[in-house]
């Protein structure tokens, strides 16, 4: 569902990246279940906060990412910074309520919290991103609220 621009990088986030992002959610959120340990996705909302906050700049993974694909970058096509802000914020909720869910207690609601950040990233990396679809239908939907009010 992610149409990336066939465009290279302009003002978008190169494709690697966004790759990259994905995987180190998915792989993250797996191993932390595998070893039961919930610091883990501590470390991952760490990770992801500041992309969501402030975006693209402040992510670390995006530094990260610039330079193991320094070379891949200048041709690689991008998607919309924009929509990948809008992921790392759904990330970052959810991985940020599974840790008040482990403070609380409540470790099953934690983990059902940090899985589905680690299933939309592996299907985001399969090709259908959800957290994509979901930024266009909140786009399409309040396009057509404010278009309805105008006179």
């Amino acid at each position: 569902m992610s149409q990336p621009s066939s465009s290279p990088c302009a003002d978008g986030v190169p494709l690697p990246i966004v790759r990259l992002n994905r995987i180190v959610l998915a792989a993250g959120v797996i191993v932390a279940l595998a070893l039961n340990q919930p610091l883990i996705t501590t470390a991952l909302f760490l990770l992801i906060l500041p992309a969501a906050l402030f975006g693209r700049r402040a992510s670390p993974i995006y530094h990260v990412g610039r330079r193991i694909f320094a070379k891949q970058i200048p041709a690689a096509p991008a998607e919309d910074f924009r929509v990948q802000r809008f992921n790392n914020l759904i990330a970052a909720t959810l991985l940020g309520t599974g840790q008040v869910a482990f403070v609380l207690g409540v470790p099953v609601a934690g983990w059902a919290l940090s899985l589905a950040v680690a299933i939309a990233a592996t299907v985001a990396l399969l090709g259908f991103c959800l957290g994509c679809f979901l930024y266009y239908q909140f786009r399409l939907q309040r396009h057509r609220f404010f278009a309805a009010i105008e006179p």
